[in-house]
């Protein structure tokens, strides 16, 4: 079924009336949807070369055996094939992990264009994680989202975190190289009062996916969210986050790692809203790219009449390894109080050439000088991440991405 078909949808197993009534809704909006281009300015930088009625709708590979949370060290597992909530499993009382169907509370908004409108029609179930009022869950909860066809899917997570309750979340996204699927997750947390949520992202698309997403997070009065995320994969791979800081003396800490080689585009949309009194926020993403690869980073901090004492802050620092690659860095502010500290860092530049000299002259060849300028470069960012067991693994593979570009002559 072509996502612009205009076909009965039929009722997911568990739907409800109304549930299959607000997707088939949705559905009917998105023939008088039009594609996104550059010209606007949320998709500035960005030409899509697809078009969705170019994709089907991945269909449900039937349910998997759930998993041993104690195989990955883990509080909690599920496993999202094609959109698919096909195995939960939690080991602690306090903790739930469950697929739900139907209509559900969201705080992403389904009309913003139309990746988010074609989720609302066919995101037809989500994973759900949620930690028990004062629950201290220890161990992260690991969540798989694959795709594995050359169609579109729309995975969905929401994380509920109850008042005074702590959890730890890590996503992994991947997908073969040799498909080319269009891939439309949404993440959404809600945290409660004084409660603490974290949540890593390894992003590992194929190179072949096109991968359009939304972040979208709440947080109560005295809490705080920390999220980070390593993206390397992908021919696109978007996020649009949406941080609100609702509640007096809450903070967030985004952090980010960013690496695009041959002709990908990483495309970072983060907006920052502090709504409350003595909010504190800092966004901190560092991106190279090489070959033909393009990176983009517009960053929002707004701050609300009422959120007076905030502290916000933001950093892009951009590696730019061959002359055919580009990267955009764009911060804003928008303020509307008078007793704030804010402000923001950008730059875009090259390798540092003392630095390679200075490296040379202590007996290094000059492509391992540049590696290490690499990995120095990557390492302010990965050593903030805070799960420390992915960090490794995460390390090698933006290490390996521009050794393999060397020993191609790519840069």
């Amino acid at each position: 079924m072509s996502l612009l078909d205009t076909s009965t949808l039929a009722r997911a197993p568990g739907e409800s009336a109304e549930a299959l009534e607000n997707r088939q809704k949705a559905q009917a909006r998105l023939g008088s949807l039009e594609m996104p281009t550059g010209r606007e300015e949320v998709w500035r930088y960005v030409e899509l070369d697809f078009d969705l009625g170019d994709f089907d709708v991945a269909e449900r590979q039937g349910d998997a055996a759930a998993t041993d949370p104690a195989a990955h060290d883990a509080s909690g597992t599920a496993t999202i094939v094609d959109g698919a909530v096909l195995g939960t499993a939690a080991a602690v009382s306090t903790l739930t992990c469950e697929r739900v169907v139907g209509a559900a509370e969201s705080i992403i908004d389904s009309d913003q264009d139309i990746f988010t409108s074609a989720h609302a029609a066919y995101g037809a179930e989500r994973l759900v994680v949620a930690a028990a009022r004062g629950a201290a869950i220890e161990l992260p909860v690991v969540v798989d989202v694959a795709a594995r066809s050359a169609e579109a899917s729309f995975p969905a997570i929401r994380i509920e975190v109850a008042d005074g309750a702590e959890l730890t979340v890590a996503i992994r996204l991947k997908s073969p190289d040799d498909q080319a699927a269009l891939v439309v997750p949404h993440v959404e947390g809600v945290v409660g009062t004084n409660a603490n949520l974290t949540v890593v992202v390894d992003q590992q698309w194929g190179r072949t996916t096109n991968a359009i997403g939304q972040l979208a997070f709440s947080v109560g009065q005295d809490s705080s969210l920390r999220l980070a995320e390593a993206g390397l994969g992908g021919a696109l791979a978007r996020w649009q986050l949406d941080i609100k800081l609702a509640g007096r003396g809450s903070n967030a800490q985004v952090i980010g790692a960013y690496f695009g080689d041959l002709e990908q585009t990483l495309d970072y949309r983060y907006v920052m809203h502090h709504a409350a009194p003595n909010t504190h926020s800092e966004m901190f993403l560092k991106g190279a790219v090489e070959d033909e690869a393009g990176s983009i980073f517009t960053g929002m901090i707004r701050i609300d009449e009422v959120a007076q004492r905030t502290d916000a802050f933001q950093t892009n620092r951009n590696l730019i390894l061959s002359e055919g690659a580009s990267a955009q860095s764009v911060p804003n502010l928008e303020i509307l109080a008078n007793d704030v500290k804010c402000g923001h860092g950008s730059t875009v530049g090259q390798l540092d050439p003392e630095q390679r000299y200075y490296l040379m002259s202590r007996g290094l060849e000059s492509e391992r000088a540049d590696r290490l300028q690499v990995r120095g470069f990557f390492e302010e960012a990965l050593n903030r991440f805070p799960i420390p067991n992915m960090v490794a693994p995460m390390r090698e593979r933006f290490n390996q991405k521009y050794i393999e570009a060397q020993q191609e002559g790519r840069v």
